[in-house]
Formats: structure tokens, C-alpha cells, sequence
């Protein structure tokens, strides 16, 4: 739980109206909200202002997750949404006790999820960590075919906010391969810098979903951070995959952005590669990239106004889109529930200035600008579009780890 960040107002405009669910002293249920400014709207105070869409239950944002509303179709969103464009042009017609400020209110996990997935979609990520891990730029194998990711650990989700416990266990205690495991606290912290879909409309099993009709199951966008022991997960991750390096906890933005608000922010995907043709279930129009300016910064616990920023990236470097990922997750037939979270993976760029983590830095034979995460140093990840469109922060403390002498 977590109360929002000032200094984001700018992200909240009458062109947004982001949902999320939040409580305060006056309402101790959590429940369904949206923010302008730096203000934020309890809906289930607004049912005069709603009560006449169709479809729409009376009760929906008085549920503790926004499951219920993230399923009801597209429509049902847009009219939502509009309505409350309207209403909130002139927020003094509101009921008076529905509107708190942002101090007063404490934010939760926005839905309840069942599935988590992590997607690697840059292809400069894959290959400055292959660089860093190796020594040589190169890529997966199937990477231009597909989206590639894993399944990843959706109890460990935490709101952004939440604290993370820097995680032990077995790891090399120097180059992999070439030293000796032992058994430890993490020595190599690392965030991702990632942008989120939700699933809305879900999808049965057994059922395939085509990447140009994706859009129809995304409810909205999140910023999402996975944090990651790259010294654990270098160990385990041959031959199955990640496990323990990946699992210790993935903050997640408070307010979920809707693609409704992200339709002025589309732009041309980047170009596939010659001579690579695609599976048609991943074909698209090549204009869904998502033009968003995303930003890592770190501070320490004691000091968050001076922070460094250490990468200003953008969604629209990746090589996949979020819709094809969500295609590629349902082509074996898993389906699609309300509230699962597909993401993109680290969001990087070409430049020095836009590695989306801090093992891409970590290149053979040079010196990093920087290492590794100490205890206590806050990350902080923002996302901005434009004209009043943004996602806020999604903040996470590192901490020590828990005792653990008896593991010994």
C-alpha cells in the first residue's frame, strides 16, 4: 500500500482519468478510484453521474479490485471514462465528500491477478545483457520470430510503494563458469524498467487470440518494475529459466492508464527484420508502438529530492508490441483471465543513457559508471506521454535481507 507522489499533476489532466483503487480514514474499504491532478475521485460516489450506462453495475467500483470493471466490454469503458471527462470539467458539481487529496488516500494492487508474464521485447536489452553476461552482442535464437518470456510469480506483486528485501541464495562468487558457488545474500541488485498490460475481456481456453485484435483484451497500462539478483539468476536460469533471481517481488504502478487514453500516443513500430517473415497470429497493423517516455531514478531512503536519473528510455524502441505478446501468451491455448499482467520486459534504447537496468552497464573490460544497488536506495520509474497523459511513479526501496543465520 502506498500513498501517490506529489509532483505528477501534470500527469493527470482531463485527458487521462486513469482507474485504481484506493482507500483512506474516511472510507477504510478499498475501492475504486481515478485522480485529477494532484486530487482523487472515489467513483462509488458518483452513481447519479453513472447510473445510466448500460451494463454498468451500481456496485462496481465498490469492489476491492478493479476485475469487475476491467471485464465489461470497451463500450462500457468509453462511456465510463467520457462521463467522467465531463464531470470532472468543472470538479465543484461533484459530491463534495467524493473528491480527497492525494496525502489523505492510500493506494492498492489495482486488480486481483492470476497470471504474471515477462516478455523480452528490446532487442537492445537482450543483446547489452548478452554483452554484459558474455562478453559478446548477440540475441536469442528465436527472438525475431517471436516474443520470448516466461511465467513469472504473481504473488509476488506488491504495489508501488512497497519495500523489497534484497533475496538470498546460491550464486558464483565471481565470473560465471570461471569461480566458485556459494550460498549468500545477493550482491548484484538490479531493477527493469517495464511498461504493463492488463487484460480486461478475457479469453477461454483452448481459444487463439490474432495480435491485431489483442487491443479488444487490453483494459488499460501499467509501469512495472522487476526487480532482479542477477547473481542468482545467472546461476539457475541454465537450462530452465528464472526462478528465485526473478520471484523476490515486481512493483507495480497504482493507476492503470486505459488504451483509451494512449490512442493519441500511437506511432509506427520499429521495422522488422529482412528477411524475418512472422507468424501471421502476430501480424499487426505496424502502427501500434506506444510512444511513452519512461524514466529511472535513484535516491537514497533519507534523501529522495537529490536523485540521479540513470536512464530516460521510451516504449517505442521495442522491437514487440504488448499485443503480440499477448497473442503469443494464448497460442497454446492457456487463455486469457481479468487481471493478468503481460509485460514488456526491460525497456532499453541504443544510447549509454537508456539501459533500462543496471546490468547493461556492466560490460567486460569497462568500468561502470556505477554498481550495483545498496541497501536502501529508492527506485523510482515514470512514465510521460503528454497533454495531461502519464502514469505517476511506481517507487521501490530496497532493503537488507532477513536474517537468515539459521540457513546457514
Amino acid at each position: 500500500m502506498t500513498s501517490p507522489l506529489s509532483g505528477y499533476s501534470s500527469h493527470f489532466g482531463i485527458e487521462n482519468v486513469p482507474f485504481g483503487i484506493g482507500s483512506s480514514t474516511s472510507r477504510p474499504e478499498p475501492q475504486g478510484v481515478t485522480r485529477l491532478k494532484d486530487n482523487i475521485i472515489f467513483l462509488a460516489d458518483l452513481n447519479d453521474i453513472l447510473q445510466d450506462i448500460p451494463d454498468l453495475p451500481s456496485s462496481i467500483f465498490s469492489h476491492p479490485t478493479l476485475n469487475g470493471f476491467a471485464a465489461l466490454p470497451k463500450t462500457v469503458h468509453q462511456d465510463v471514462r467520457s462521463k467522467l471527462q465531463t464531470a470532472l470539467k468543472d470538479p465543484s458539481k461533484l459530491p463534495q465528500n467524493a473528491i480527497e487529496p492525494i496525502a489523505s488516500v492510500t493506494m492498492h494492487l489495482p486488480v486481483s491477478c492470476g497470471d504474471f508474464s515477462d516478455f523480452s521485447c528490446s532487442f537492445d536489452h537482450v543483446q547489452n545483457a548478452s554483452e554484459a553476461m558474455t562478453g559478446t552482442r548477440s540475441h536469442p535464437p528465436a527472438f525475431f520470430y517471436q516474443p520470448i518470456g516466461y511465467a513469472g510469480r504473481c504473488s509476488s506483486l506488491d504495489v508501488s510503494g512497497t519495500p523489497q528485501n534484497r533475496p538470498i541464495g546460491t550464486y558464483w562468487t565471481g565470473k560465471p563458469g570461471a569461480s566458485d558457488i556459494t550460498f549468500g545474500q545477493s550482491r548484484r541488485m538490479d531493477y527493469e524498467l517495464e511498461l504493463g498490460a492488463i487484460v480486461g475481456k478475457p479469453l477461454p481456453r483452448k481459444e487463439r487470440l490474432l495480435a491485431k485484435d489483442a487491443g479488444d483484451h487490453i483494459f488499460g497500462f501499467v509501469l512495472v518494475n522487476d526487480w532482479s539478483s542477477r547473481d542468482i539468476q545467472a546461476l539457475e536460469m541454465n537450462p530452465l529459466g528464472p526462478l528465485n533471481g526473478k520471484n523476490l517481488g515486481t512493483n507495480v504502478s497504482p493507476w492503470i492508464v486505459t488504451s483509451e487514453a494512449l490512442k493519441a500516443f500511437r506511432k509506427p513500430s520499429i521495422a522488422r527484420r529482412e528477411g524475418v517473415n512472422i507468424p501471421k497470429h502476430l501480424s499487426d497493423s505496424g502502427n501500434e508502438a506506444l510512444d511513452i517516455t519512461l524514466q529511472v531514478h535513484l535516491s537514497s531512503e533519507t534523501d529522495r529530492k537529490s536523485s540521479s536519473i540513470t536512464c530516460k528510455s521510451n516504449s517505442a524502441y521495442m522491437y514487440w508490441t504488448l499485443e503480440q505478446c499477448l497473442s503469443q501468451q494464448a497460442l497454446a491455448g492457456c487463455g486469457l483471465r481479468t487481471g493478468d499482467i503481460v509485460a514488456t520486459g526491460t525497456v532499453s534504447g541504443s544510447g549509454e543513457d537508456q539501459h533500462g537496468c543496471l546490468m547493461e552497464f556492466m560490460k567486460q573490460g569497462a568500468t561502470p559508471p556505477r554498481g550495483y544497488l545498496e541497501d536502501g536506495e529508492v527506485v523510482t520509474l515514470d512514465g510521460y506521454c503528454g497533454e495531461g497523459v502519464g502514469f505517476g511513479e511506481c517507487v521501490g526501496t530496497l532493503l537488507p535481507a532477513k536474517p537468515f543465520d539459521h540457513l546457514l
